[in-house]
């Protein structure tokens, strides 16, 4: 994708293309290779329709930002309409890092990134998150697990996602402390990833396995 200017909230989903035996590994045991890539995509296409039915409202821009595969894969996953890039090298932190800072460098006054693996993620939720960055400079979205579904920023913050700090969200928090950041923080939210994730996401959730 070329360089852009904007002068629009962009949200990041940051994923990696469902090609079975690179993703959802926690979960082959269960649904096997072919199985677990059938969830992501589901997984991928519901928040995409959600979120970007939310734009239209916001408004705000999406953004697939992808691995494990082409420009085209991603846009006949997620919608041929959406902007689109890889997410490139480094480590995770790294690599998410670079997404936030692109948009804001390209103009966005806010940008929120998260998962693709989240059912039960909204666009009121993204939005929520956008709302919190006009009054912080970072928002966080927290995981049960000790983790985190989503962080936004609305200015740039060089080493915020350094390893190891980027790997949990008293991780991040820490960091940002350091760095003089003041987090707002979101309703947790559960993801799906693990074997456990799974038996609470069929019972809460069945239509998405149907």
């Amino acid at each position: 994708m070329k360089s852009m200017k904007t002068t629009l909230p962009r949200v990041i989903i940051f994923t990696r293309l469902p090609v079975a035996g690179q993703v959802k590994t926690r979960l082959i045991p269960a649904l096997g290779a072919g199985g677990a890539a059938a969830l992501q995509e589901r997984l991928g296409r519901r928040l995409a329709h959600r979120l970007g039915t939310q734009a239209l409202a916001a408004p705000y821009e999406l953004e697939v930002c992808y691995t494990g595969g082409r420009e085209t894969q991603a846009r006949e996953w997620l919608g041929a309409a959406l902007l689109c890039h890889p997410q490139g090298p480094g480590d995770q932190g790294a690599r998410m890092l670079h997404a936030l800072h692109r948009a804001l460098v390209q103009g966005a006054p806010r940008v929120v990134l998260v998962g693709s693996d989240l059912p039960g993620l909204t666009g009121e939720n993204v939005s929520q998150a956008l709302a919190a960055l006009e009054d912080a400079p970072l928002v966080l979205g927290p995981s049960p697990d000790g983790g985190y579904y989503l962080i936004g920023l609305s200015r740039l913050a060089p080493g915020l996602l350094d390893p190891p700090a980027w790997e949990s969200l008293a991780g991040v928090q820490g960091r940002a402390a350091e760095l003089g950041l003041k987090a707002a923080l979101l309703p947790a939210q559960r993801d799906l990833d693990t074997p456990e994730d799974l038996d609470y996401w069929r019972e809460k959730d069945p239509e998405l396995f149907s």
